[in-house]
């Protein structure tokens, strides 16, 4: 009895490790940073935001190209809303690591791809036909291919997660004339009328005020942009400690509020992480970051000093999206972190009774730090790489696996 159960302790915590480490998810930047030879397919992932897309998914498999073999997509013949197309033919929404491939079951079948969901393909061309051949030979086709294109063959497994996260490099990109077709640039937008139209009437007229700011946030706009814009009374409340910032300060808690990236107001609501800000590329050396939360159908906003909520959709249209906030965010670089949301502190074994004191009546908190007049500028640089937005929260089974390693694991011991 007792062998058993310390094998099933040992199976179970294999089990719950595995489990856990796949609930942290993936970086598809620095999967394919270790392999320099894909650099201009990982660039063009970058490029297009799809990598931020790639990481938030629990199941995917990504077709990678060579760089001596990315023909026209490393030329320049495509906008970037063509090639986010393109490169999403070569984005599956299925797992097929190397083993499943060599095992089809009919020795073919078709998968969806990330250019499916999107909602641009029309009818079934988003998908992508997977055949094995004799010999083991397995080739990749667009549904909308023409007859005489030639297939993509499998090269090699560069990563695999089994179950949830692929990586495959193919002989060359999937030919599909649906995805290659010329996307229509998004219509223009006036941020500051935009702004002023709802709700943040006062928050356009601080952008508009800083030329540089506003240059950085309109011209990262078309590339994807999502902007939290604190409401006309939350800017009101917070004039007096705004007014005291020095300009870089000023420059700084305003590229705060804007992320580098589109996300969709169901994609805030349905995931968790910490984001990286306009202000985390433009300032030398600082965070500027802050944790994106949600409760049942509210957004939260979290940056340690305060806290803010999502109260209004002003625009949500890729590559653009606008929110109203219920307060002005305070990073914690330019104020002191608040003790009602600083971490608790350990807890200490039992002290000599003291006189009690007179609890002070200054409070240090959302007050502004020490250093907060020593910001560095921001320089007006858009963001080349966007870190880490979207860590899943641990699965439901990868909790319950480790609870029941650490039961058997008790009682291999006990036994």
């Amino acid at each position: 009895m007792e062998l058993l159960l310390r094998r099933l302790a040992v199976v179970v915590a294999v089990v719950a490790l595995t489990a856990a480490t796949a609930a942290e998810g993936y970086n598809i930047t620095k999967i394919l940073g270790d392999h320099p030879e894909y650099s201009q397919f990982n660039k063009l992932l970058t490029e297009t935001r799809l990598a931020g897309d790639i990481n938030r998914r629990r199941t995917i498999t990504v077709l990678v190209v060579a760089n001596g073999d990315m023909g026209a997509l490393s030329g320049g013949h495509y906008t970037l809303p063509t090639l986010r197309h393109i490169l999403e033919m070569h984005i599956l929404v299925d797992y097929y690591g190397a083993k499943k491939l060599h095992q089809l079951a009919r020795g073919d079948t078709a998968s969806s791809s990330m250019f499916q969901e999107s909602g641009s393909a029309p009818g079934t061309t988003g998908y992508v036909n997977i055949t094995q051949h004799r010999g083991g030979r397995v080739s990749f086709t667009a549904e909308d291919a023409a007859d005489s294109a030639t297939p993509s063959s499998f090269v090699k497994s560069v990563k695999e997660i089994p179950y949830d996260l692929a990586v495959l490099q193919i002989s060359k990109p999937l030919s599909s004339p649906e995805a290659e077709a010329p996307v229509a640039p998004p219509a223009p937008v006036n941020l500051t009328e935009l702004l002023s139209k709802k709700y943040c009437k006062n928050f356009a007229g601080l952008l508009a005020s800083n030329a540089d700011v506003y240059s950085n946030i309109n011209a990262t706009k078309d590339n994807g942009l999502t902007l939290f814009c604190p409401v006309d009374a939350a800017v009101d409340a917070f004039m007096p400690k705004y007014k005291n910032l020095t300009a870089k300060g000023k420059a700084a808690i305003l590229l705060y509020h804007a992320v580098p990236d589109y996300y969709s107001l169901q994609l805030l609501k349905s995931n968790s992480g910490k984001v990286s800000t306009l202000a985390t590329a433009s300032v030398a050396k600082k965070d500027y970051s802050y944790d994106v939360s949600n409760d049942r159908d509210s957004v939260l906003l979290d940056t340690k000093v305060n806290s803010a909520s999502v109260t209004a959709t002003v625009k949500d249209a890729d590559p653009l999206a606008v929110y109203a906030i219920s307060k002005f965010l305070q990073p914690k670089e330019l104020f002191k972190v608040t003790e009602d949301l600083a971490p608790a502190p350990a807890p200490e074994g039992p002290k000599k009774k003291t006189k009690k004191k007179k609890p002070s009546t200054t409070s240090a908190a959302a007050a502004p730090s020490d250093d907060s007049s020593a910001a560095d500028s921001p320089d007006g640089t858009p963001a080349d790489d966007v870190a880490d937005k979207a860590a899943a929260a641990p699965s439901v089974l990868a909790r319950w696996v480790t609870a029941a390693a650490t039961v058997a694991a008790a009682l291999a011991l006990a036994a």
